[in-house]
């Protein structure tokens, strides 16, 4: 399979005005069309300022990265506005859903954004949702919808613009155990349609349903297993 995202040698350092932070030092990361990876890190690991990577959302200090054959990491924020609203779809785990809109406005956003006529965002947005299994659900808002068909939306969002890559953020973490293996198997499904998915997580519940899993300690990935944090470490 071709590759999809390719990062080389990617490094992040913020500067404080008084010391430089290596947020991410030296990453190489490759995921082909159709993979589905999850990339794990404790607290403080860079898997955060990684995914903000990833997601457009930031570029790297130095480094290449190139997403569905374009290179990142020299874009305009206007580039980056488009790659992020054409290419990528997010899953947050905190939903990330207005509470005044129904399920189906909610999921229509990304196309209002990118000026898609009303009849068409309707008819995709109805589609996503049927394929998420809420067509029963387009006219509730968030706050009629438990936990899980929230984030059931949320997916139905980020498939909405059909994207190249999925991009899930912790998309469990505010999810008890039945919906998480709902979620879970949504993704698995997505994923043997052909879809491309990045899961951040800390969860191994969740990378265990991966593909392949990275891990990343320090701001560098590896292969290997973290030792598991002390009992009563913060997330």
């Amino acid at each position: 399979m071709s590759s999809l995202l390719s990062m080389a040698g990617v490094r992040k350092v913020y500067d404080t005005g008084v010391v430089q932070v290596e947020a991410l030092r030296g990453i190489d990361l490759e995921v082909a069309q159709g993979d589905y990876v999850a990339i794990m890190g404790p607290s403080g690991s860079g898997k955060s300022t990684l995914m903000h990577i990833i997601g457009c959302l930031d570029v790297p200090t130095s480094g290449h990265y190139e997403l569905d054959g374009d290179e990142v990491a020299t874009m305009t924020e206007k580039e980056l506005a488009e790659i992020r609203n054409r290419r990528l779809g997010f899953v947050f785990q905190s939903f990330n859903l207005l509470p005044s809109l129904t399920a189906q406005r909610n999921v229509e956003l990304p196309l209002v954004y990118a000026g898609v006529a009303p009849a068409e965002r309707r008819e995709r947005a109805r589609a996503a949702l049927e394929r998420v299994g809420l067509g029963n659900r387009v006219d509730h808002r968030p706050g009629e919808l438990s936990g899980g068909q929230q984030q059931r939306v949320s997916v139905a969002r980020a498939l909405v613009t059909d994207p190249a890559l999925i991009l899930a953020d912790e998309p469990t973490g505010a999810l008890d155990s039945v919906s998480t293996s709902d979620i879970l198997d949504l993704f698995d499904e997505l994923n043997e349609s052909g879809r491309t998915i990045v899961v951040i997580t800390h969860e191994h519940e969740v990378a265990a349903r991966a593909g392949r899993t990275v891990h990343i300690y320090d701001g560098q990935l590896t292969d290997e297993s973290l030792p598991a944090a002390p009992a009563g470490a913060g997330r």
